[in-house]
């Protein structure tokens, strides 16, 4: 082969590599804002999940370090309050059963 063949050859190849280099630092750095970005949103995500959440109740003691008398208290008032929303959906329910009667009669 002649000389300029491979002279040919060796410039093709040399633009290849500095035009995938380029490709490569071009889109890397694109990648390298993208990830940034993400880490930014996810660190504010994370920020606001190591705040502590208000406290509703007075005690915050566990349950099992109170005495059982504590406990037998807040199991009753959360099983009067689910008889309480069972009243509720049922009243409804008759409600909208007498507005379809009603309607068909």
């Amino acid at each position: 082969m002649p000389w300029w063949i491979w002279l040919m050859l060796v410039l093709f190849m040399l633009a290849v590599l500095i035009a995938g280099g380029a490709y490569a630092c071009i889109h890397g750095y694109q990648a390298f804002k993208n990830v940034a970005k993400v880490g930014g949103r996810a660190s504010k995500r994370f920020g606001a999940m190591s705040k502590p959440l208000p406290q509703v109740e007075e005690d915050a003691a566990p349950f099992f370090t109170r005495p059982l008398k504590d406990a037998m208290d807040h199991y009753a008032d959360a099983h009067a309050e689910v008889i309480r929303r069972q009243g509720e959906k049922r009243t409804r329910h008759a409600q909208q059963w007498a507005v379809w009667k009603h309607f068909n009669d």
